[in-house]
């Protein structure tokens, strides 16, 4: 997949299909929308594309409170481009861009930029200074500049819309079945050590601490976890996220106690993958260190009998496919 990160950067595409969003997660409802791209390009011998946009609008819009995001911008893209699209547009969202009418935007990007013969959007989409224009308005748009639109009601799970701020919603109150279901995988973060442990050339203790990360963290807790190393090696593990209350004085961390542990090569760049599987119970203060000792001991029989499961289910399916 070709990322582009301006228009000045963009060569000629020919006739394209485009869906434009901030596709946040990537979850199920953007997936279903990207592969109805995906058809009609193939049908249509034009470029699938999608265009989004960095910073996300929040941040410029919303100054006074950050969204954390779901899927950070190289996350985003990394999971976009599984899809199968030819090409992802991320437009800088200056204060320029966020003063476009919607017809600039539509003349500038989809018919002069793109050169589109179809936009696809959910039936909520708005775009342009101050959202002026909805789909009606885009609809409008394509008739007079030569783009066609194809609308999609919301998709609908355990009750109510997919998207990506309900999404947030579920993470942030640690919420991971349900989450994996919206998103249609298990959600991670992607982080490095943190700096200044010490630890040399060779890491030969089964804890890791990840370095902050500035974006969404489920809520504080103990989860079953997986922590890929660079390329080396995935672990198995329980992970706790929050104050460490029990050591006094709030010190937050993303701590991985890993379970399956083995020395790797580890140095404060290398990459980390920490993905969440289960919650197993919420942060509490402990009384003693001897009495959260026994308590992680806990923790770990739980998560061990969390994988003992997921293999058992892994090999019954092996077995009956």
């Amino acid at each position: 997949m070709q990322i582009v990160r301006s228009l000045a950067e963009l060569g000629s595409p020919g006739s394209s299909v485009v869906t434009i969003g901030n596709f946040d997660g990537v979850h199920c409802g953007h997936r279903m929308v990207i592969a109805s791209v995906l058809e009609r390009a193939r049908a249509l011998k034009a470029s699938a594309i999608a265009v989004t946009f960095d910073p996300h609008p929040a941040h410029v819009l919303h100054t006074a409170s950050r969204l954390p995001l779901i899927t950070p911008l190289d996350e985003k893209l990394r999971l976009l481009a599984d899809t199968g699209l030819d090409q992802v547009l991320v437009l800088p969202f200056t204060d320029e861009l966020r003063h476009w009418t919607a017809r600039h935007f539509a003349e500038r990007v989809l018919r002069d930029a793109l050169h589109a013969v179809e936009v696809h959007e959910g039936e909520t989409f708005r775009f342009g200074y101050q959202a002026e224009a909805d789909i009606a308005g885009l609809s409008e748009l394509g008739r007079e500049l030569g783009f066609g639109v194809k609308t999609y009601v919301p998709c609908i799970a355990r009750g109510a819309a997919i998207s990506s701020s309900r999404i947030r919603g579920l993470i942030a109150a640690g919420n991971l079945h349900e989450t994996r279901a919206l998103l249609g995988r298990s959600f991670a973060i992607l982080s490095t050590p943190a700096s200044g442990r010490g630890y040399g050339t060779r890491y030969a203790v089964p804890t890791i601490n990840l370095a902050p990360y500035p974006e969404l963290l489920p809520a504080h807790g103990v989860y079953v976890t997986t922590l890929r190393i660079g390329d080396e090696r995935v672990f198995r593990g329980v992970t706790n996220v929050g104050n460490r209350p029990t050591f006094g004085a709030d010190s937050f961390a993303v701590e991985s106690h890993l379970l399956d542990f083995e020395p790797v090569d580890l140095t404060e760049t290398t990459p980390l993958e920490l993905t969440f599987l289960r919650r197993l119970r919420a942060e509490h203060r402990f009384e003693s260190t001897e009495a959260l000792r026994d308590q992680i001991q806990r923790d770990v029989r739980k998560a061990l009998r969390f994988f003992a499961l997921s293999d058992a289910l892994k090999a019954r399916s092996t077995l009956t496919s």
